[in-house]
């Protein structure tokens, strides 16, 4: 049976992070609430544990899962290549709603799926989901539906899709935005907008300029 903590109890969110952290080591799935919408996490470096994620969620591995980091220094040890505007990119939305794709670091020897050498990459805007990534270290999170259904704004509708799959729920409460993160590809030389979400191509301009809109 999957355990739920109350995360606006300060008790029973202290006992829940330290029962999630210790799930995500056993290789246990995990649901944590984010600044967009709720997520269910796995060790980005247990493959099967991934590999149980995307079976949850219906999703093959030709839609592989995003990481998410507890602070922007954790992209030295992941990713490769960041030119100047990437940083700039970080320093004006994170941590918040915006997810880069980078080259991730060769010598990682994680499965998230059929990533053709990048990484999704993000740092959530949400409390609870920093506590525990700063705890844990990377995770692999994707939103915490069935592929196909819509991506759940709190604890009871994850639950209801997810179920026995995951070992702890962190009910957070109601996530704030109904808005996924904004995609942006920082592979090649211009950044290019991948999915317009919760950060604005405005936004995003006002930084760098030169972004592009994917056809």
């Amino acid at each position: 049976m999957p355990r739920r903590y109350d995360c606006t109890d300060l008790t029973d969110r202290a006992h829940g992070l330290r029962e999630a952290t210790a799930a995500v080591r056993r290789g246990d799935l995990v649901v944590l609430p984010t600044d967009t919408v709720y997520g269910v996490g796995a060790d980005a470096f247990n493959r099967k544990a991934v590999g149980d994620l995307l079976e949850a969620k219906g999703r093959g591995r030709n839609m592989p899962s995003p990481v998410l980091v507890g602070s922007p220094n954790t992209l030295h040890g992941l990713v490769t290549g960041l030119n100047e505007r990437a940083w700039e990119l970080v320093d004006a939305f994170w941590p918040g709603a915006l997810t880069l794709v980078a080259r991730h670091q060769p010598s990682l020897t994680w499965d998230l799926g059929e990533t053709r050498g990048t990484v999704a990459v993000r740092m959530p805007l949400h409390p609870i989901a920093l506590e525990l990534l700063k705890e844990f270290g990377p995770m692999a999170v994707s939103s915490a539906n069935l592929t196909g259904h819509p991506s759940p704004q709190t604890c009871d509708a994850a639950m209801d899709m997810l179920g026995d799959s995951v070992a702890v729920y962190l009910d957070g409460g109601p996530t704030a935005d109904t808005v996924p993160s904004s995609i942006v590809d920082i592979t090649g030389p211009v950044p290019v907008l991948l999915r317009a979400g919760a950060v604005s191509a405005e936004e995003l301009r006002k930084v760098v300029p030169d972004l592009e809109t994917a056809h």
